[in-house]
């Protein structure tokens, strides 16, 4: 075969090549980590976020990574009009959907107001269900989907000082569970899955505002708050995002899909 002109861009491989996939918060983090070890299947991106600069500098270390297109697109998924805009586009057209972008508030029950519960439950149960409502007709169709609602262990647990967060990772585990148990009914031997991945305490942004909070409260330094949260996972420590993108990772490349409905939990107690 005759070597190809110089300048010429390689035709994109990858076990994903062909595939569209959409990642909510993907600037940073485990998002970050998902979109990266998506790229590097061929898979072409799309990374939702509410951070511009993160997300141009994500999406071009995806193309880095082997992605032959990774578009940056700004959206407050709390804003109804803003997720209704990326349901209707990107999401009713994508293959692969990983509903990542969550926060995790932390406050006494009688200091977790209407807003903060409200905020809570908009962006990590309502937004995962306006996108895999768009999104599963459409793979469907197609024969193949893949959908990975990114849960917590507060999906299995339940925890002090987070009731807003583990009702909606409780909620994001039902939702998971749901969709997955009608689409073995209206779509029987079509290869599409929806799963949870359920990761403890990641060493991300979310957790470092964490130990911040319990360091000002206790008088503790971040370092050794850190520490507590990483001992509060079965392996003792923090996960990395990496971990949690290979769980992802292997859920979309499982060929043919047959995990389905499931919700895996992450705690570092057997990875290295």
């Amino acid at each position: 075969m005759p070597a190809p002109p110089p300048g010429a861009v390689p035709a994109p491989t990858g076990r994903l090549h062909g595939r569209h996939a959409l990642v909510t918060g993907a600037g940073r983090g485990i998002g970050l980590a998902t979109a990266l070890a998506l790229a590097r299947h061929g898979a072409r991106l799309t990374l939702a976020g509410r951070d511009m600069r993160l997300l141009e500098q994500a999406s071009a270390a995806c193309r880095q990574a082997g992605s032959p297109h990774a578009e940056a697109i700004r959206r407050d998924l709390s804003d109804r009009a803003q997720l209704q805009a990326l349901a209707r586009g990107s999401a009713a057209d994508c293959d692969i959907l990983v509903n990542n972008a969550g926060v995790a508030p932390s406050a006494s029950l009688e200091k977790t107001d209407d807003v903060t519960w409200d905020g809570t439950l908009a962006l990590n149960v309502f937004a995962p269900f306006a996108l895999c409502r768009a999104a599963l007709p459409g793979m469907a169709t197609r024969g193949f989907g893949r959908v990975v609602n990114v849960a917590s262990t507060a999906a299995l647990h339940g925890f002090a000082y987070t009731t807003a967060y583990c009702a909606s990772k409780h909620a994001l585990l039902g939702l998971t569970r749901a969709v997955s148990a009608e689409l073995s009914q209206r779509a029987p031997g079509r290869d599409v899955t929806v799963n949870a991945v359920c990761p403890g305490f990641v060493d991300t942004e979310i957790v470092a505002a964490s130990a911040r909070r319990i360091a000002t409260a206790t008088g503790c330094t971040e370092e050794e708050a850190r520490a507590r949260l990483g001992a509060m996972n079965a392996g003792g420590r923090l996960l990395r995002a990496e971990e949690v993108a290979d769980a992802v990772l292997a859920l979309v490349l499982e060929s043919p899909g047959r995990t389905r409905g499931a919700a895996l939990e992450l705690t570092g107690a057997t990875s290295g």
